[in-house]
């Protein structure tokens, strides 16, 4: 007993640890305030930061719009085929590699567009192929860690609206866009000015003589956005991913805005989260799970079950025999004799089952010995009650011969028997009754 209340307790015991843990665990913590210095550009993110509500918009509007999160390698197999438009927002969390960067340029030539949001769009982990045009970026301002990107003054405080430079299908139905305060500047260098620089930066020649980058939407301060031809495709650089942020893309025509560069082709729109840090899924099981507390809550009954084999396949004690448990009952072994005897028509043997039983009940009764003579038993008997002692050792007589050979025909044996039951009643020595009591004690 006591070595089962020890596996008692220390069940108790692990299960209110795996109950402790499941709780602090997944206890509601507080929501996280974005930080515009440190954003998250995920489409996946609700938050001020984020790009949900553009995603969300295009899909309920019925574009044809996913999350990508594969490697851009992927763009040059089938699965890439039907992508004609690759979308990148903001500072990305995982760097693009050199293989990364080679297979989106071959994409982009082959016709692909290449939309780039973010305020360094130039940066060369992003976009380092050029034209034959240079496009230097200039950050006017940079955000400090106490702005909050959800309070739209503080994003867009003494900021005048941007208005298109020139109608282009990326301006259609836009009268006026408003950036954030920390919206970056894109100038254009013709080839000419880049030779009679020293300082200027290397490119690599497209294919024949490109095209000048085209500007779209500018102010004094420089272009807000652009796009250039690329091979057989485009890229697009617009320098605030503040206008499709969900908390700038109600402002103004930012909406509109987004929506003309994302749809100016026909096509199926690509957002990257790979490198976003939501790259591909490789249990499809334990994603379908993830960030609720199914996963733990498995594991834990798998520990348990675990805990509870341990247990049973080992020994906490000295081995014990077996307990042997006589599976037939008492009155199932008097049906299969009463059967034999029967079929045998052996009634002299049910007759001795009876008789003898009865004579040593009747001994008890009379006060003499088991082995007494009949007439002994039969005399003392009549002198306790009413019974008649010729009777009685006439009955005894007749049951003592079948006993030792007598012929009996199963009609005698059952007068017999009925004798022998009249003499229990009339003395009031209710055998059969103890007798069926001691039976269902047996069972």
């Amino acid at each position: 007993m006591r070595q089962r209340l020890t596996i008692i307790l220390t069940f108790a015991v692990i299960i209110g640890l795996l109950a402790l843990v499941s709780s602090i665990r997944y206890v509601k913590k507080e929501k996280q305030q974005d930080f515009e210095i440190a954003p998250n550009r995920s489409t996946y993110h609700s938050g001020p930061t984020g790009v949900r509500a553009f995603f969300d918009f295009l899909h309920e509007s019925g574009y044809k719009v996913i999350r990508w999160r594969d490697q851009p390698q992927k763009l040059l197999t089938d699965a890439g085929k039907e992508i004609k438009t690759f979308v990148v927002v903001g500072q990305t969390r995982v760097r693009f590699t050199d293989a990364e960067r080679e297979a989106l340029t071959k994409w982009i030539a082959a016709g692909g567009c290449y939309v780039v949001i973010d305020r360094n769009p130039l940066n060369e982990e992003k976009e380092k192929d050029k034209t034959s045009w240079d496009i230097i970026s200039r950050e006017l301002e940079f955000p400090a860690f106490d702005v909050n990107p959800a309070n739209v003054q503080q994003m867009t405080g003494d900021v005048v609206a941007l208005q298109p430079v020139q109608p282009t299908v990326f301006t259609h139905n836009i009268q006026s866009v408003l950036p954030s305060r920390f919206a970056s500047r894109m100038t254009v260098v013709p080839p000419q000015e880049i030779e009679q620089r020293d300082d200027a930066p290397s490119f690599t020649e497209t294919e024949g003589k490109s095209p000048a980058p085209v500007m779209h939407v500018a102010d004094d301060k420089g272009a807000l956005l652009i796009d250039y031809t690329y091979g057989s495709g485009r890229v697009v650089l617009l320098s605030d991913p503040y206008i499709v942020s969900n908390s700038g893309i109600k402002l103004n025509d930012n909406l509109q805005l987004a929506l003309n560069i994302l749809t100016a082709r026909e096509g199926l729109i690509a957002f990257d989260e790979f490198h976003q840090g939501r790259g591909p899924i490789q249990n499809s099981f334990s994603g379908y799970f993830e960030g609720t507390p199914v996963l733990l809550i498995a594991g834990q009954v798998g520990l348990i079950l675990l805990l509870v084999l341990w247990t049973k396949g080992n020994r906490f004690g000295r081995p014990l025999p077996l307990r042997q448990v006589d599976r037939r009952s008492s009155l199932e072994f008097v049906a299969s004799m009463a059967e034999l005897q029967q079929r045998a028509r052996a009634f002299d043997l049910a007759i001795e089952n009876i008789y003898t039983r009865m004579r040593r009940v009747l001994a008890r009764h009379a006060g003499v010995d088991y082995n007494s003579p009949r007439s002994e038993i039969a005399s003392r008997i009549a002198a306790r009650g009413t019974i008649d002692a010729n009777r009685l050792e006439t009955l005894m007589r007749e049951c003592e011969e079948v006993i030792n050979g007598r012929p009996c025909t199963w009609r005698e044996s059952i007068d017999l028997v009925r004798r022998l039951r009249e003499v229990e009643r009339d003395l009031g020595l209710r055998m059969r009754q103890r007798e069926a009591r001691q039976a269902a004690e047996n069972i």
